[in-house]
């Protein structure tokens, strides 16, 4: 060879080793498949959860690296700032390698190149291609106009739309105490509400966390006198949506709930309680009666006895209704609100999708879902419990020490949830035993045209901060409650746009689902 030759010849080896060294990269190309042997790292946006925050040591992402190589790095803000960060990046065409967006930013942004669209790497990808089969109602949330995939919507709830997260707590303590039965009637439960006072002079007996939201005190009570769940809802005995205060019962509710708040039964500062207010009066017997997650009654049970309350000790009483009102609560919905997405801009694309699908496959959502095999969960009778040592609440242990059932990671609570409640107390189990009669199957999530997204976002928030404040002037007294004052009340919900909002969600919900 000559010399010439050699330059060339060594030239040319110097090129493919640079181009083999650029391929073993983050952004490098390659066949499109995951591999311990070609690292590649994604960037991920996430929140510190009061349990504990997001560390880069978890054990299952060890694990997950070690079997595909890729190395999650995760970009963390608070939970307050994560709502505003997620929209930022939305709207400037930033966002991490992979994040978790509401499945209708998915439909509205995907197309706008945002997001990867799935739908063009589904013949690489046969467990999200199973997903969308499996879930039909996952991809039609997942769907943009352009018929484009772009979200992996989370699951939330059994298939059988059993499984629910909400219960009425009572100081069962005082109740067995007194002598005092549960209520099963909303007369009842005045009457339950005004012997609480009674006994215990200085407390506010019935507390709310919120006045809106699923454990809201509007929400409930709504429920409770009309049916609808929250200011929209579908109603279970129409199959229709309806607007609360239209109800022939809602202004009925507020008289009851002003008769609540007058005779000091309700907490006066309801409207204002922050959640660790919330969990003070209820721990110290300031307030004996709330609606809230039935996870966490034990672990609030154990907190005050280690708080120097040994007697201290809460029980479900009963769901109730108005009389000819529907007494039910929705289970949790299949398929969630949210979805994991990939950035449109991510470098390695393939590997992107591979590694969503991973996420999706059996191992992967195992690992998100139930921990480690050993350590975090066990199997019995074929079926993954919780680690026993874990407690009540074992969430709190999975989040803080192994990044397990952590939100914005895993992509499967309903397999969480159901190893929990496996291996829950006899007590919790003769809860869920009792309330079983109440759970109806959640609605389906309607999928909205541009022009209904346009009509919601321009009227639904004035309309909500509207009938929150003027509920709430109701209820304390500010407002008198009359036939007056509330056909103003109406009527000024009406200019807000609330006919409009409820025929657009009855027509969506019809074309989604034909209204089944």
């Amino acid at each position: 060879m000559t010399r010439k030759g050699f330059r060339k010849a060594l030239l040319l080896m110097l090129l493919c080793a640079l181009l083999v060294t650029g391929c073993g990269g983050g952004g490098g190309k390659d066949d499109g498949t995951l591999s311990p042997d070609n690292p590649v790292t994604f960037s991920w946006l996430v929140y510190d959860r009061v349990e504990g925050k997001v560390r880069d040591d978890w054990e299952i992402f060890k694990e997950i690296e070690a079997k595909t190589g890729v190395k999650v790095e995760f970009q963390v803000v608070s939970q307050e700032g994560l709502e505003e960060k997620r929209q930022i990046m939305i709207a400037t065409n930033t966002a991490t390698d992979f994040i978790q967006v509401p499945t209708q930013d998915g439909r509205e942004h995907g197309p706008e190149k945002v997001f990867l669209n799935l739908q063009d790497y589904l013949d690489k990808a046969p467990n999200l291609k199973a997903f969308y089969e499996k879930y039909p109602e996952a991809k039609a949330l997942a769907t943009g106009t352009d018929g484009g995939l772009y979200t992996v919507p989370v699951l939330e709830g059994d298939a059988e739309g059993k499984g629910f997260n909400f219960i009425w707590y009572a100081r069962k303590d005082i109740l067995d105490q007194h002598g005092i039965k549960p209520p099963t009637t909303v007369d009842e439960f005045y009457q339950f509400l005004k012997t609480l006072k009674e006994k215990y002079p200085d407390s506010y007996p019935l507390i709310s966390n919120s006045i809106v939201g699923d454990t809201g005190l509007f929400t409930t009570f709504g429920r409770i006198f009309t049916g609808i769940h929250g200011f929209y809802s579908l109603d279970p005995t129409t199959d229709q949506y309806a607007f609360a205060p239209y109800h022939d019962n809602y202004k009925a509710m507020l008289e009851f709930l002003n008769k609540l708040y007058t005779e000091k039964l309700l907490d006066p500062e309801f409207s204002l309680l922050t959640q660790a207010q919330w969990e003070e009066r209820i721990l110290t017997g300031k307030s004996l009666v709330t609606y809230f997650w039935k996870a966490d009654l034990e672990s609030l049970v154990a907190k005050a006895r280690d708080a120097g309350i040994p007697e201290y000790d809460l029980d479900a009483i009963p769901s109730f209704a108005a009389d000819g009102i529907k007494n039910y609560q929705f289970s949790r919905p299949v398929v969630g609100t949210v979805g994991r997405a990939i950035s449109a801009k991510v470098k390695d694309k393939e590997r992107a999708v591979q590694f969503l699908d991973y996420l999706v496959s059996e191992e992967g959502t195992n690992y998100l879902s139930l921990g480690i095999e050993g350590k975090t969960y066990t199997m019995e009778d074929g079926k993954p419990v919780y680690n026993k040592d874990f407690g009540a609440s074992p969430f709190n242990t999975l989040r803080k020490d192994w990044g397990v059932w952590y939100d914005l990671i895993t992509l499967n609570n309903a397999l969480s949830r159901e190893a929990w409640e496996r291996g829950l107390s006899e007590k919790s189990k003769d809860i869920n035993a009792r309330y079983a009669e109440y759970i109806i199957p959640a609605p389906k999530q309607i999928v909205k045209t541009e022009e209904e997204l346009e009509l919601e976002k321009s009227k639904l928030n004035n309309l909500n901060k509207f009938l929150e404040q003027k509920v709430t002037e109701f209820v304390t007294g500010k407002t008198p409650i009359n036939d007056e004052t509330y056909q103003q009340f109406i009527d000024q919900a009406k200019k807000l746009g609330a006919d409009e909002l409820l025929a657009m969600y009855n027509t969506a919900y019809t074309r989604t689902y034909g209204g089944k």
